[in-house]
């Protein structure tokens, strides 16, 4: 899989992960919603929870390309691998949704990655991003669930001078209010 078209250079991703819905009354933040739908495509780092909230998040528009978490139901785990590689800007973009422990984390996925320029993943809920040499790692953390991060997030993906440039977007640190009708 490869995108956007080499056309594109000047194109944005929008790179999320953890979004654990349906839950209370959580809901996705206009501000994330707005990046999303404006983005070239959607990269979805797992636990999304459900199918109906995978459809819901194709219905913006451009395309969602996603991998399974560990708490997503079985028809979310059947449909999505738990690994995507593709080809993003002509470098070569690995997603998956546990990274395994901090401790050693970019040397391991490099290791375990080669060929890739970067690796993508969620799980923590923490918002992160480690360079070795070229490589990057890179976690958008959760628009929905911060946890122990400073606030609700998730990450654009664009080319700079020829280098992947992946950047967070910070949501803040609560729900907006959910309006009761």
């Amino acid at each position: 899989m490869s995108f956007p078209p080499a056309s594109r250079s000047r194109a944005r991703i929008a790179i999320v992960s953890d979004t654990h819905m349906p839950k209370g009354e959580r809901r996705i933040p206009a501000r994330a919603l707005e990046l999303m739908a404006a983005s070239e495509t959607t990269v979805h780092a797992g636990d999304i929870s459900t199918l109906r909230i995978l459809r819901e998040l194709e219905e913006l528009g451009p395309p969602v390309h996603a991998v399974h978490g560990n708490v997503d139901e079985p028809a979310l785990v059947d449909l999505l691998p738990a690994e995507r590689r593709f080809f993003c800007f002509g470098k070569v973009i690995v997603v998956v949704h546990d990274a395994g422990p901090a401790r050693g984390r970019i040397e391991r996925l490099r290791a375990r990655y080669p060929e890739a320029d970067a690796v993508v993943f969620g799980h923590s809920h923490i918002p992160l991003h480690e360079r070795a040499g070229k490589f990057q790692i890179f976690n958008p953390g959760s628009p929905t669930e911060r946890r122990r991060a400073p606030q609700r997030s998730l990450g654009l993906l664009s080319l700079e001078a020829g280098e992947l440039r992946f950047e967070h977007v910070w949501l803040g640190v609560s729900q907006p209010a959910v309006a009761s009708g």
